[in-house]
């Protein structure tokens, strides 16, 4: 029973761990949907596909980057831990109140798409580092953090293309306080 129980709360952990990192993602995501009224459903995918691909392959870069130096951290490795995940939340929630989403989507260009899925993905990033220092299944994390960024992010931008730019600033804080 004790066993079952660490599962599910390891599960929880990382789902809550997959909505925080997408909440930049998904900030944007609303952002497009509010200033591009009349995107379309494969436009949409891409959005979210790059953004998930992006959320889920930043993890896994810095796991392995962690894994180079983790054993010699391995005593305050939840220390470490510790303070990037309370560093990245503040971030997250400063960034929140600096409400510039207009800013972030100039256009749906590839090459601007591709700059937004790299610059909401640098959190995921160090997330893969504090990943690197537990006993983590890394590619069920990835795939868990890039399905869940994926749909949040087709339902952000449906949800900027009626309800406009209300919610941006509310996903930013809701992923810093998670």
């Amino acid at each position: 029973v004790k066993l079952q129980l660490q599962k599910t709360r390891y599960k929880m952990e990382l789902i809550l761990i997959a909505v925080a990192l997408a909440m930049d993602s998904v900030a944007v995501s609303i952002a497009s949907g509010s200033k591009y009224r009349n995107i379309t459903f494969p436009t949409i995918i891409k959005i979210a596909f790059l953004f998930g691909l992006f959320q889920g392959l930043m993890p896994l870069i810095g796991y392995f980057a962690g894994g180079l130096f983790a054993s010699f951290v391995d005593s305050i490795d939840h220390y470490i831990a510790f303070v990037i995940l309370c560093f990245l939340g503040y971030k997250m929630i400063k960034e929140a109140q600096e409400d510039d989403f207009e800013d972030e989507v100039e256009n749906l260009k590839n090459k601007t798409l591709l700059f937004l899925a790299v610059a909401t993905s640098i959190d995921a990033l160090a997330i893969g580092v504090t990943f690197s220092f537990q006993e983590i299944d890394i590619l069920y994390a990835v795939s868990l953090i890039t399905i869940i960024t994926f749909l949040l992010c087709v339902i952000a931008v449906y949800i900027g293309k009626y309800m406009g730019g209300f919610l941006e600033d509310k996903a930013e804080y809701l992923g810093g306080f998670i």
